[in-house]
């Protein structure tokens, strides 16, 4: 008799904190603050000198992670929807805030992550999760460039930045 598979568990964190990580310009972890550890699962030295996808959930589109570097890499600010996993197996949602590190050049020597709880459950039951699957769905056969396309026509006339805020908070960026 085949066992069934168990359904995967999702934490959940207090609206009140962040998940605070630092990397350097590749994405090898600098800093993890105790709540991302814990909430992670994994232990401050299994995260320090590890690439930040350590904790990337396989559901995640690599086409959101190509927007995310491609944004971060030109010195703007990222915001947006990921699935994380834990060490476990189990997963969390975070509204990530990701910013570069810049030296006194203005060269990035890094980039930070303030992550928190999504504000909107329903946004992301009823948008995002579908969203991100036709992106998973397109990329299984037509690579990132079919998940970029996805993304794009979701998007409309807006910038990605437009569409998160105006999921999130209803209003655009001012």
């Amino acid at each position: 008799m085949e066992r069934p598979v168990p359904k995967p568990v999702e934490r959940e964190f207090p609206s009140d904190v962040f998940l605070v990580s630092k990397t350097d310009p590749r994405g090898v972890i600098t800093y993890a603050n105790e709540v991302f550890i814990e909430v992670s699962g994994y232990t401050e030295e299994e995260l320090i000198g590890k690439p930040h996808n350590i904790v990337r959930h396989p559901d995640m589109p690599r086409a959101v992670f190509k927007l995310l570097w491609d944004t971060i890499k030109s010195g703007r600010e990222f915001w947006g929807y990921v699935k994380n996993m834990a060490k476990d197996g189990s997963y969390y949602w975070v509204f990530a805030h990701v910013t570069p590190t810049f030296d006194s050049s203005g060269n990035i020597i890094g980039y930070q992550s303030d992550r928190r709880p999504v504000p909107n459950k329903e946004i992301l039951k009823n948008i995002i999760e579908p969203l991100y699957t036709r992106m998973k769905s397109a990329e299984a056969s037509g690579g990132i460039e079919a998940g970029m396309k996805v993304l794009k026509e979701a998007l409309g006339d807006k910038s990605y930045e437009e569409f998160i805020f105006t999921l999130t908070y209803g209003g655009a960026l001012t």
